[in-house]
């Protein structure tokens, strides 16, 4: 083989490798194995928004700056994926114990139509109450999700009702309002708590 031909061998080869490395690098990011961002893609998730919670209180970006937080976008009417992971948020808050104070975790609704903080307020009753709960006007609402890289789609239901399919993933942000990596829930709360220790 020529040298110009191995050297297009290697290349090739190279270019595989890296894209594997990637990929790779993707799936562990995703199963919560890796604890910090793997590009640019990555790093760009989050960024400013402006809504207000569920005591009618606005809320901003900037006022989550100096620790680290949870994000999660769903809605109340969700029946299983929703609750569950509230609840999974609210266990991993309790083993915080006093570190609790230092943290902060949202949950951004996706269904600012019938998602009002009064009713964010009422639901969010049910879990710890370090929760915040946000929602705003569509737009804002919108811009959010737009941040975050969250799907959401409305889909219709038999009678008129409609549900909402959307990103079910709890990001990790650092102190300075960073994408961190998805948050793995799929373990102990005390694990967790570790992990979300590490960045106060």
């Amino acid at each position: 083989m020529s040298g110009r031909g191995a050297g297009r061998v290697v290349a090739m080869l190279g270019a595989f490798l890296g894209g594997l490395a990637l990929v790779f690098g993707a799936i562990l990011m995703i199963a919560g194995h890796s604890p910090s961002p793997i590009g640019p893609a990555v790093a760009a998730v989050g960024g400013p928004f402006h809504l207000e919670d569920q005591s009618g209180k606005p809320v901003s970006d900037a006022d989550m700056k100096g620790r680290p937080f949870l994000v999660f976008f769903g809605f109340t009417h969700c029946p299983d994926v929703c609750p569950t992971t509230l609840f999974d948020i609210s266990e991993v808050l309790k083993a915080l114990g006093k570190d609790a104070d230092r943290t902060g975790a949202l949950f951004i609704t996706v269904d600012p139509e019938r998602d009002t903080p009064a009713v964010l307020k009422d639901y969010l009753a049910n879990f710890d109450p370090h929760l915040r709960g946000l929602t705003g006007d569509p737009a804002a609402v919108e811009a959010a999700t737009r941040a975050y890289r969250v799907y959401t789609k409305k889909v219709p239901l038999p009678g008129g009702d409609y549900t909402m399919d959307h990103t079910a993933v709890v990001y990790l942000m650092d102190k300075d309002g960073r994408f961190v990596a998805p948050f793995n829930l799929k373990r102990t709360p005390d694990a967790a708590a570790k992990e979300l220790r590490r960045y106060l």
